[in-house]
């Protein structure tokens, strides 16, 4: 757990499934972090607990603000030390850098788990949260040219990644 005044983080549990749900559904609704459009359910949420990809959440008093996930990256066996991650702040609490302690929880948790790499795809136009896993030592890879449709608008992504020195 890491504590900074009022702000904590921890991992998160599946009671936290409604906190997540609230902040993701945020996310698409803003269409500026994510290619989805359907609102998730807490049941919805409620599946990507599976014992093996850490989540976790920032709490401000005591409120959940932030999470960040991971998931698979690929079925194959070779590629079962890389997850994939998301990482999202409630519109109320952002800029106050409450993505970058989810990801540092993360970052840690997902070392404990054994994994050696995280990676992700973020719009370059998001480019608070390009700066924000810059300064936590994600390198950028490339950029996937129209990788996705956006309501109808082709999309790129800038492909991030950090090696989980501790497991290599």
């Amino acid at each position: 757990m890491t504590s900074t005044s009022a702000i904590s983080s921890r991992l998160a549990t599946r009671a936290d499934a409604e906190s997540i749900a609230r902040i993701y559904n945020q996310g698409i609704a803003d269409r500026t972090a994510t290619f989805e459009t359907r609102p998730r359910t807490v049941t919805d949420v409620e599946s990507w607990f599976d014992g093996h990809h850490p989540i976790v959440v920032v709490e401000v008093e005591g409120t959940v603000q932030a999470f960040a996930s991971t998931s698979t990256y690929r079925p194959r066996e070779c590629y079962a030390g890389i997850a994939e991650f998301s990482v999202y702040v409630a519109r109320e609490t952002r800029g106050q850098k409450l993505g970058e302690v989810a990801m540092q929880a993360l970052i840690a948790e997902s070392e404990k788990a054994g994994f050696w790499k995280l990676l992700s795809r973020v719009f370059p136009e998001n480019q608070a949260s390009l700066k924000m896993l810059s300064r936590l030592e994600f390198r950028e890879v490339g950029t996937y040219i129209k990788h996705g449709q956006l309501e109808g608008v082709w999309k790129d992504v800038v492909i991030v990644e950090r090696l989980l020195e501790k497991n290599l």
